[in-house]
């Protein structure tokens, strides 16, 4: 019992974020004190307002829920004692307490008769405000109605826990978690895998509970994804990973394997592959990445067999079609769709993952991107023909996140005015299984809701929110036989201070199903992965440190030596040891392409143009046309090559590869200015001229070779345009006398001084 005549605690802010701390539990109040403000109150009397904060008026209770707390916030009186009043529709005698809080939760035994009272009928909640010194003078009040469900939500989640902003969570990916528990617990759940060397994700459970698939690396370039049974001591292991890249693997074409899905039966997993997304970083705590694929098919996995096969009527490559869910009798896949994104920066077109610089017309202009949600039948994978759902599509909005009801009634889904995944503007709304109006759903909260899971028997669903923090947090909210949503819930054990709760979903299995997860995949491609994504989003020093601990494990890794190499030479200027991991990643595996072409680098650097070129030439030879990654690219490989081949005086085969270049990526602009000069070496001048100012548009700073302006100058001399010639002449001058050649200079200073002479510019 609380001692109402102790030094009064300082009341909180009207910061929601901070409710959930622990509080001791408060009992039925007894002292003179709160009896005395009890004896003064009347329900018909006039008090100042006391804004409730927390629950929402309305709000349904599942029974199997740990004790939930209230908070208020006073407005205007120096109220700093209150009584919490409740009073039940089923005749039961009211129950009392007293806080010196402005936030208040039952002890677990108080809060059981409180659910009982209002299981299924309306209760009453008033607090009562007062100051201590003064109990019998009543200051303000504030009510809130709410009832408890007779449907039990019934089954643990999991979910996971991530560290903020994003960037940091890609750059130590060991700091992610997942929990694993009951909402009935009074603490947080068990936390069942951590310390995950490699970025764990989307994860999805098989309808009975028993097959777990994850995500364990989103940004492998193999797309690794485990596939295990649920057990209580679990482990994840090699032999349980797939990768989604060895679909269709002749192509040379990279894939992730986005929002993948587990089957109802667990045999069959659906992913979204030869995918290409926006990934950008933000500086909002809140918000921090911006992702949404703009290219994708869905292909599906057969556990029985290993098979990979595209579902037809969803694999045309000239829309995206992403984001999977299974109907609850895995008879048809809902799924989102829009027309796949052609990006303006062609460079852009072999990447995966499109940064700030690949994709400026969404990261700068904010170029609006919407899906429509889409069904398909699944046919024992023979797909069918794609239809657009009723109410999730064609409404101008971004529709995405679909998520059938485990008794095939209802379908929730995410609404937002552009892209998916994080938008601080997602709704959730409900329409029929079949299709229908779509109706928001009142649970939704100001601020992001998302990543949303039915409980298995369709009465309960959880979801994500950033409502009072941003930290994620977890809500619950009950669905009715009419599709009706309840206030939110949210799961105050289920929320950490310093991480966001995400990717929420029920486990049809006990709560005791999982005790601990562990990895045993942890080798060397392991740290190879993390080192990547580590290099993506620019932090060298995680990532070398990841490429050193790979090599621990696998002094072979010709991946780490590789990358190592390039960034202990061209980074860190280490250049010994950058030369020596290079010269390794070679010898282990000599087909490299981007172990040749950082040798060539390096042999360019040290002055050495004859073996510089040779290891060129080899990268352009092992190196795909569509190729891009990390800063290399076909169309680059080219454009150096050619840039060496020209100072090498090997004009005609210089021209030759560097007009490749610029038919794989016009927007090359290094290989339109030394075709530029390539053609102008051989007389072609007209087709130099056109070259020439595409490359100084795209980026004026390789404007730097005087050789080029010297034959242009001399082109216009024979044309008889002696203004113009005088002009190539002066910048040619310039461009000499910026790279320090002085006998060059000297010679085209000659060359200025006889056009001046014969009235040129004047």
């Amino acid at each position: 019992m609380y001692n109402l005549s102790v030094a009064r605690f300082a009341r909180l802010s009207g910061a929601v974020c901070a409710l959930w701390v622990a509080l001791p539990p408060c009992v039925s109040a007894t002292s003179p004190l709160a009896e005395q403000a009890l004896a003064a109150y009347r329900a018909d009397a006039t008090y100042a307002n006391l804004t409730i904060l927390y629950p929402d008026n309305d709000t349904i209770y599942p029974p199997d829920i740990a004790p939930c707390s209230f908070a208020w916030r006073e407005d205007i009186t120096p109220a700093d004692t209150w009584l919490i009043v409740f009073s039940f529709a089923d005749g039961a005698a009211p129950l009392n307490f007293a806080s010196e809080r402005n936030q208040w939760k039952p002890s677990p035994a108080d809060w059981e008769v409180i659910k009982q009272h209002s299981k299924g009928k309306k209760a009453i909640a008033t607090v009562i405000g007062f100051q201590g010194t003064t109990p019998s003078r009543i200051l303000s009040k504030g009510q809130v109605s709410f009832s408890t469900s007779p449907d039990e939500v019934g089954a643990p989640l999991f979910y996971r826990e991530v560290n903020l902003p994003f960037i940091n969570a890609v750059g130590d990916p060991s700091r992610i978690r997942w929990r694993f528990g009951s909402i009935s617990s009074p603490e947080p759940p068990p936390v069942v895998l951590e310390h995950l060397p490699v970025c764990g994700n989307c994860h999805s459970f098989s309808s009975d509970g028993q097959t777990l698939g994850m995500d364990v690396d989103y940004a492998n370039n193999k797309g690794s994804y485990v596939i295990t049974r649920v057990a209580k001591e679990m482990s994840l292991a090699t032999s349980d990973i797939i990768t989604w890249d060895n679909y269709r693997k002749e192509d040379g074409q990279m894939t992730f394997g986005l929002l993948s899905q587990v089957s109802p039966d667990g045999q069959v997993v659906v992913s979204t592959v030869k995918d290409k997304s926006v990934f950008l970083a933000r500086p909002d705590l809140a918000f921090s990445q911006l992702f949404f694929p703009v290219r994708g098919i869905l292909v599906v996995y057969h556990r029985n067999g290993g098979m990979f096969q595209p579902l037809p009527g969803a694999d045309d490559p000239e829309y995206v079609q992403s984001n999977p869910a299974w109907s609850p009798d895995g008879k048809e896949l809902l799924f989102a769709r829009a027309q796949a994104y052609q990006l303006k920066n062609l460079s852009a077109q072999g990447k995966l993952l499109l940064n700030e610089e690949d994709c400026q017309e969404f990261a700068r202009d904010g170029k609006p991107f919407k899906y429509d949600l889409y069904r398909i039948a699944y046919n024992d994978g023979k797909g069918g023909k794609a239809e657009p759902v009723q109410g999730a599509s064609r409404n101008g909005r971004s529709n995405y996140f679909p998520k059938y009801s485990p008794d095939g009634k209802w379908i929730v889904f995410c609404q937002a005015n552009n892209y998916m995944l994080l938008q601080p503007d997602s709704q959730l709304f409900i329409i029929p299984a079949a299709g229908g109006e779509a109706r928001r759903l009142r649970c939704n909260t100001p601020r992001m809701n998302s990543w949303h899971s039915w409980s298995p028997n369709s009465r309960w669903l959880v979801f994500s929110s950033k409502r009072n923090s941003p930290y994620t947090q977890l809500f619950l909210t009950h669905i009715d036989e009419h599709g009706d949503s309840s206030p939110p819930v949210v799961l105050e054990n289920f929320t950490a201070p310093d991480r966001a709760a995400n990717i929420p979903e029920f486990v049809n299995a006990p709560a005791t199903a999982i005790a601990r997860i562990k990895e045993q995949f942890l080798d060397d491609y392991s740290h190879v992965r993390s080192a990547f994504m580590a290099e993506f989003c620019g932090d060298t020093d995680t990532a070398i440190a990841d490429y050193r601990k790979a090599l621990e494990l696998n002094p072979n890794s010709v991946h780490a030596h590789q990358r190592l190499g390039y960034l202990l030479y061209n980074v860190k200027q280490q250049y010994k040891e950058g030369e020596s991991h290079t010269l390794e990643a070679l010898r282990l595996y000599p087909n490299s392409g981007l172990a040749h072409y950082d040798m060539g680098m390096i042999l360019r650097h040290q002055k050495n143009l004859e073996e510089a070129a040779r290891h060129f030439a080899k990268a352009v030879q092992l190196t795909p046309p569509s190729f891009s990654m990390f800063g290399y690219s076909a169309a680059e490989m080219n454009a150096t090559l050619g840039e060496v081949w020209l100072s090498m005086g090997r004009v005609p085969d210089a021209a030759a590869v560097l007009a490749t270049a610029v038919n794989l990526d016009p927007k090359n602009a290094k290989a339109q200015y030394y075709l530029a000069l390539c053609m102008a070496a051989q007389g072609q001048f007209e087709e130099a001229l056109r070259h020439y100012p595409v490359a100084c548009s795209l980026d004026p700073s390789v404007d730097t070779v005087p050789e080029l302006h010297m034959l242009l100058s001399g082109y216009y001399v024979k044309a008889g345009r002696t203004d113009q010639a005088l002009a190539s002449a002066r910048k040619a001058l310039t461009l000499a006398q910026n790279r320090g050649d002085l006998n060059l200079a000297d010679t085209i200073s000659k060359q200025v001084a006889g056009l001046e002479a014969q009235g040129a510019g004047k």
